[in-house]
Order: C-alpha cells, then structure tokens, then sequence
C-alpha cells in the first residue's frame, strides 16, 4: 500500500482523488492546507486521519510515504523539495516549476534523495496517445504539429469586474502559457524532442500575465504550431500533419478521440477505450513505479520537464511574462 498526502484542496485534487480510488494499491492519508479549517474539512470529505498546515511536519510525518501537490504553480518548488528531502515521492501538478532552474533544482533534490519525481502531465499516459505514438508512421514524412487548446477561464468574468484571482496572479507563476499552453508543448516534446528555434507572441493582461498567445517552433523539415487561451474558447481539435495524411486528436490534453485520414477522404477511428478520468493512467503509472522502485518516468522524463521549461521560458521572455520566482 503507497500512503499519499495531497497538497491543495480545490477541484483538481478531487480529480486526483477519483482516479487515484480506482488504482491498487492507493490510500490517502493526510491533507495539506495552509489554514486547518480548510485542511480538516477536505480530509473528513476524503476520510484522512492527518491534517497538516506546516510543509515541513509533512515532510518529517512516518505516516505518508508520496505526496500530490496540486498547489499554485509558484509553490510547487518549494514544497516539493521539502518533501523530496524528508523521502517522500511527489508527483507534481504541471508545470513543474516555475522556470527551468526550479525544474532542474527539484529533479537534484530526487537524484539527492533517491525518490521518485514525475510531472503531472497526465496526457502522455493515456492509451489514446500511445495510439497516436503507434500510429505516426501512417501520414508518412511529418509536416507540421498543431497542439491547439483554447479553454475560457471561468475566473475571467470576475477579472474583467476587477477582482483578480490566482489564476491570473504572476506572483502564482501563471497565466495562459503555463497553464493551457503546456497541453500543447509537452505531447510536442514527447513525440519530437527539443526544436531548434521558438518563436512565440501573446495578449497580455495588465495584471502581468498572459491571457493567449501561439508558440511557433522549428523542427528541420517541420515546424510545430501551439495555440492557447484563458480568454477565448476553441473547438478546434490538434493535429499533426504529414505527406500522407493526418492524424487528428481531439481535445490534445484528454485525447478521447484520436482519427487517421488520408488524402483521398477515407478515414480511420483509431481510439481505444480509456478510463473516463483521464488523471488514472498517470497515477497509475506513478503507483506502479514506487513499487518497482524506480526513481524517474520512462515517458515522463526528467529531460521532458527540462525541455518543455526551456520552451516555456523562452516563449515568456518573448511575450514578456515575468515571474516573481524569476528574479529569485
């Protein structure tokens, strides 16, 4: 049995929390929170013994042996290497930090402590994106990616009104790019490794972040397209391009849907059937390999977080995104 604590409190770790439920192996243990109130009622909601409002007592706790942190972008560092150091596993909401020099610190603190580090990316799990990976040979000489994820944030309406909420705070280490635009970028890394050159613009918002914006990068004889938004919904699927034909996935960060169409129009269904959250596979993965042993993610690499950081940055300097954790 793997004893979790989770970090954060909010509809994402509920998801977590149904997918972890249905994994072997899996018991929740203690909630983090940084007010005890909030803590103790999450933790009666999920049947946890232990609360915690101090990182560092969850850290030193026997009662805990991985930890999910689903805390605002900014804090995921600091927390995690808090908790690498006391020799507990974390699995990591993405993006893991908050520019490449956080990456690389936490990916040291698990190599330090022999612990298991895995980002959160839950899209390269699912069994419909190892369909698109067994697949890609079929539109023959690739073209062109397109990662396309436009989501309006339902925090905006309040924005607009003048009341600016985490998601739209640079001192969280957020906005469009990081937390809608890694849906694109990291299946792109995954699929086709480091590009050469980024080229990247944006909609600012006056609070300091990026509202949307498109990455372009260059791949040789390819180039790569991610379209993103907090601002402005899409029902444009992403799709990667060959001489051959295309292979269509629709939405890129659950890929419930994933077809080949060539081009003379003949068309071929090539999804499989997956949990209906899309959150199990990674968790279930992240389970398997604390049992194995293991100390990093064959399909989650450290090299992957590294890279897709890289971009990340990259594209923010570009669009003039700047962090508080950037000036630390």
């Amino acid at each position: 049995m793997v004893r979790f604590g989770v970090i954060g409190t909010n509809w994402i770790t509920e998801r977590f929390l149904d997918a972890a439920r249905q994994v072997e192996d899996f018991q929740l243990t203690a909630v983090f929170s940084r007010t005890e109130k909030r803590a103790a009622e999450f933790a009666s909601k999920y049947n946890a013994p232990h609360t915690f409002t101090s990182i560092q007592e969850m850290a030193d706790s026997d009662q805990l042996d991985a930890v999910y942190i689903a805390s605002p972008n900014s804090l995921h560092k600091e927390y995690a290497i808090a908790l690498m150091n006391g020799k507990k596993h974390v699995l990591c909401e993405k993006p893991m930090g908050s520019n490449v020099r956080e990456v690389e610190e936490m990916i040291q603190a698990a190599r330090d402590n022999q612990v298991l580090l895995m980002e959160a990316l839950k899209s390269s799990f699912l069994p419909n994106f190892k369909a698109v990976q067994e697949n890609l040979h079929k539109v023959g000489q690739i073209r062109r990616y397109i990662g396309n994820y436009c989501q309006y944030s339902s925090r905006y309406d309040k924005y607009k009104e003048g009341t600016v909420l985490n998601a739209f705070k640079p001192e969280f280490s957020n906005g469009s790019l990081m937390d809608i635009g890694v849906y694109g970028i990291y299946p792109m890394v995954v699929l086709f490794g480091e590009p050469e050159e980024v080229k990247a613009n944006g909609v600012m918002l006056e609070s300091g972040v990026d509202g949307q914006g498109t990455v372009l990068v260059k791949y040789g004889d390819m180039e790569g397209i991610v379209m993103h938004s907090k601002i402005t919904n899409s029902e444009m699927p992403s799709e990667i391009q060959g001489e051959k034909g295309s292979l269509i996935i629709d939405p890129i960060h659950r890929a419930e849907r994933v077809i080949f169409r060539d081009h003379h129009g003949n068309e071929e269904d090539l999804s499989v059937p997956q949990n209906e959250n899309s959150m199990y596979d990674e968790t279930k993965e992240f389970i398997s390999l604390i049992k194995e042993n293991k100390r990093e993610s064959d399909i989650n690499t450290f090299e992957t977080s590294v890279t897709v950081a890289r971009i990340i940055e990259e594209a923010r300097k570009q669009v003039g995104v700047v962090f508080p954790a950037d000036q630390k």
